[in-house]
């Protein structure tokens, strides 16, 4: 902060109600090997000479071409529009701010408005909310709204073949509540067999969560696991990724009763773990159990359409418990760019993507089985990522295409030590033929 109130006779009466004599008794609890009594800090630098030592520092890097990246795993890199970088850096839009006030907010509201739309078009449901942090949150805040929806039931069953980071961050969200998570295990490792949830519901299964296209890319038989779901009167949660959207039946559209993904894809680059937007959706009979707030259109005292929050169910605006959720941003700025992009690309474009992200992954896979101790693991159809069985650990693979300057896919070891040897491969829009064959060639 470059402004700090408290004036040192202010400190030592909070020091003194709280019963320590200095900020320094404040770390008492962690261990003295691990204290700092001061910075360790190099002689300060001029800022010419901070300058040149930064760009040596960044000389090290190595910045692949974009059609030289394979990895993806739930971070995908693809074209993004030169119109969404220069919209959302106007000043009107620059903020993640959610807009209380709707007298002086009527232009993000609207963002909003359009934003939940798309979305609920895209997932094939009715209402779409403001957005989540993320796609793992909203995944995790999918199931809860299920818990919520089934009333007393308090189990949630999630396939294995969820993205596992996913699945780690729902066990976060229920640790400590009566609510549980259970991992199913199935037959097989890389497809999700329905025959895995027999014997496993019962009248205290909330929900059952699945992956479509799943972790490792395999398009999974959403409108089976639905009615088996249906059957045993629990809630289906499906997360799900936009882009094979563009082509797959939505979730909505197969029996799912809350869908969430990561819309990371539309129109955000990669990052370090973001900032990335949430998406969630589900029917009108789900609404009030749904997190965050919804925006909707209404019109003035003189009849013009107007913007307001229409539904805000957080602890924020309504009794803490009552609430849905503490979600208490709506990541606008990234909800803004995904808005701006999906209006860019329009349905068509929107389909394109689909369909060369597709027909890439297929072309790479047909040309990596010709390579002489690789083969494509997965056992149903795919979408643009697939699963790769190497003749040699994953790792080594990675290194030697390293030093081609290709960045290879995710060492599934990474993920379970007994996928030492797999490798989950991603292709979308961006890459070429060429590149793809560089690829093969370097493997």
């Amino acid at each position: 902060m470059s402004f700090n109130p408290h004036t040192p006779e202010d400190r030592e009466r909070m020091l003194a109600t709280i019963g320590v004599a200095s900020t320094d008794d404040l770390f008492t609890p962690v261990p003295e090997t691990i204290r700092y009594p001061h910075l360790d800090l190099p002689p300060a630098l001029t800022e010419l000479e901070a300058i040149r030592r930064l760009e040596h520092l960044a000389e090290k890097n190595f910045v692949p071409d974009a059609e030289d990246v394979y990895l993806g795993a739930g971070s995908y890199r693809h074209f993004i529009p030169s119109t969404v970088d220069h919209l959302i850096q106007r000043g009107e839009f620059y903020t993640a701010y959610t807009p209380y006030q709707p007298e002086v907010a009527q232009g993000t509201l609207q963002v909003i408005y359009e934003f939940q739309t798309m979305v609920a078009e895209l997932l094939g449901f009715e209402v779409a909310n403001a957005s989540m942090y993320d796609g793992a949150t909203a995944m995790a805040e999918g199931a809860l709204t299920a818990v919520s929806a089934s009333r007393k039931r308090e189990k949630i069953v999630v396939s294995p073949t969820v993205h596992p980071a996913y699945r780690k961050v729902l066990e976060t969200y229920v640790e400590g509540t009566a609510v549980t998570s259970e991992t199913l295990e199935s037959a097989d490792p890389f497809r999700f067999d329905v025959s895995a949830l027999e014997g496993r519901l019962d009248d205290s299964t909330a929900c059952v969560v699945i992956q479509y296209p799943n972790f490792f890319g395999t398009i999974e038989d959403v409108q089976a696991i639905a009615d088996a779901v249906h059957e045993a009167g629990a809630l289906l949660v499906v997360n799900t990724s936009p882009v094979p959207l563009g082509l797959l039946k939505p979730p909505g559209a197969l029996g799912a009763d809350v869908a969430s993904a990561e819309g990371q894809p539309l129109g955000i680059p990669p990052g370090y773990g973001g900032p990335y937007v949430g998406l969630l959706a589900t029917g009108k009979k789900h609404v009030r159990q749904m997190p965050g707030r919804l925006a909707g259109v209404t019109a003035d005292a003189e009849g013009k359409r107007g913007y307001v929050l229409t539904l805000q169910t957080r602890e924020q605006h309504i009794r803490r418990e009552k609430a849905t959720s503490n979600i208490c941003t709506n990541q606008g700025l990234m909800a803004t760019a995904a808005t701006i992009y999906m209006s860019t690309l329009g349905p068509e474009g929107f389909r394109e993507v689909a369909t060369r992200s597709y027909q890439n992954a297929h072309y790479l896979a047909d040309q990596i089985v010709k390579r002489e101790g690789y083969a494509v693991a997965n056992t149903g159809e795919f979408f643009h990522e697939f699963v790769v069985e190497c003749p040699e650990p994953a790792a080594s693979v990675n290194r030697r295409l390293l030093d081609h300057g290709i960045v290879g896919g995710l060492d599934l070891g990474t993920v379970d030590d007994s996928l030492k040897n797999f490798m989950l491969i991603c292709a979308t829009e961006l890459h070429s033929r060429q590149s793809i064959d560089r690829f093969v060639e370097a493997i």
